[in-house]
């Protein structure tokens, strides 16, 4: 480590960019969000920057900052779905598992990597804390590497760590850091996650994202035995969840007694509970989401969200018309592997409606892009029940999807669906 600063003010990232360069830092609650503040406000005295951010659930990529860089990522979750809206925000299609070999292969430009890691232990080594997914790749990939050491960063058991040598300029700071606070379920949400939950057995690994619909379902579950986990995130309903006696990872065939994510989404009470934790294992997503990693996990059972599904189970996470809304993430990823797993499913779990009841969320037609393409689609729950789709013919995936859409729809949704039952495909 070359060069050490306490205060922020003293440090000129003039010293260590260049015009044009290409910024790739850690995402969701490893935002570092002290270096990012920094690079808003020198950003006109360095020149064009671009930077990629894959999540944000901070207020530190706003107008102003996308005004001086320009900004990249694979989706508009959490407050990048503003700088959306404002078409500030240019996406790159890409599963959460592509993002790392993209660095590698130059196709996502890295000069610079910022980096949010704990103190290093007494070995010189950081960890990445909240989330490793790709920063190694980009840690790996850059001309320089910034890193903000933020002593309230949890040390967590990890397949990656960061090198106190690997460090070009690092900032010292005692900043909370990023905490995503789930919204409470509502009525749909609820009865969602209680369908969701009759679908999930002893022993079965859980993969799932954050939201209530995730949040309720896992309270759904205490009474289980032998649960595990593997997912892409982690939150605090899991601390819930194996303190109860459900999660134990004792039934995994490796990575027993273990719970594997990429990234901490959550409260201080769940970086608290991971700091130095030997059953939570923040990974890599080239460990994490691995193709040959998933495939070895039996009873697989992976629950992800979607923005609508059509009548032949065509599923679009992204786009609601001329809004971008969500991304790719690691849905694909996921979802094959639930799919596929001896014992497994592949859930999607979605609300009827949108717009407060006036948009069906079962559709004739997509109004964006196939996040997961129909031949992928496993069960697709509502609040009205799930329809399994695997192995269905696209006539009677019709008559499924509808008997779990809203009322309101159904008559309607039938009227387009007669024309796919009358020709077969």
């Amino acid at each position: 480590m070359s060069t050490i600063f306490t205060d922020p003010e003293r440090l000129d990232l003039r010293r260590f960019l260049r015009r044009g360069d290409r910024i790739v830092w850690s995402q969701a609650c490893g935002e570092p969000t002290t270096l990012i503040e920094l690079l808003g406000a020198q950003a006109q005295d360095i020149g064009p920057l671009s930077a990629f951010a894959a999540t944000s659930f901070s207020d530190t990529l706003d107008n102003a900052l996308a005004d001086r860089i320009e900004l990249r990522s694979f989706g508009a979750i959490g407050t990048l779905r503003r700088l959306s809206a404002a078409h500030k925000l240019a996406i790159t299609p890409c599963h959460v598992s592509q993002v790392g070999p993209l660095i590698e292969q130059g196709l996502i430009g890295c000069d610079v990597a910022f980096v949010q890691v704990s103190p290093a232990d007494a070995e010189g080594n950081h960890s990445f804390g909240l989330i490793a997914d790709f920063m190694l790749a980009a840690v790996k990939k850059a001309r320089v590497v910034i890193a903000e050491i933020n002593s309230r960063v949890p040390f967590t058991h990890s397949d990656v760590q960061l090198p106190s040598s690997m460090i070009d300029c690092a900032l010292r700071v005692n900043r909370p850091p990023v905490e995503v606070k789930v919204p409470e379920a509502g009525e749909a949400e609820r009865r969602i996650a209680r369908v969701v939950a009759d679908h999930i057995d002893d022993g079965c690994v859980l993969q799932l994202g954050i939201g209530a619909v995730p949040e309720a379902v896992l309270g759904n579950l205490h009474d289980r035995r032998n649960l595990g986990f593997h997912s892409g995130m982690l939150s605090d309903a899991v601390i819930a969840l194996q303190r109860s006696g459900a999660l134990t990872n004792a039934d995994k065939p490796f990575d027993v007694g273990i719970s594997v994510t990429t990234a901490l989404i959550g409260s201080e009470h769940l970086y608290r509970f991971a700091h130095q934790n030997p059953s939570i294992a923040v990974r890599s997503s080239a460990s994490a989401h691995a193709a040959d990693v998933l495939c070895r996990l039996p009873r697989f059972v992976t629950i992800n969200s979607a923005v609508e599904v059509d009548l032949t189970g065509q599923i679009n996470a992204e786009q609601s018309g001329s809004r971008y809304l969500g991304g790719t993430g690691g849905q694909g990823d996921f979802v094959r592997a639930g799919s596929r797993s001896p014992g497994g499913r592949a859930i999607i779990a979605l609300p009827s409606t949108s717009q407060r009841g006036a948009v069906s969320r079962i559709t004739a037609q997509l109004s964006g892009p196939v996040t997961t393409p129909r031949s992928d689609a496993d069960l697709i729950v509502t609040e009205f029940g799930a329809a399994q789709l695997k192995g269905q013919t696209i006539a009677e995936r019709t008559r499924r999807l509808i008997d779990v859409a809203h009322p309101d729809f159904r008559e309607e949704l039938d009227r387009a669906a007669h024309t796919i039952r009358k020709r077969g495909f």
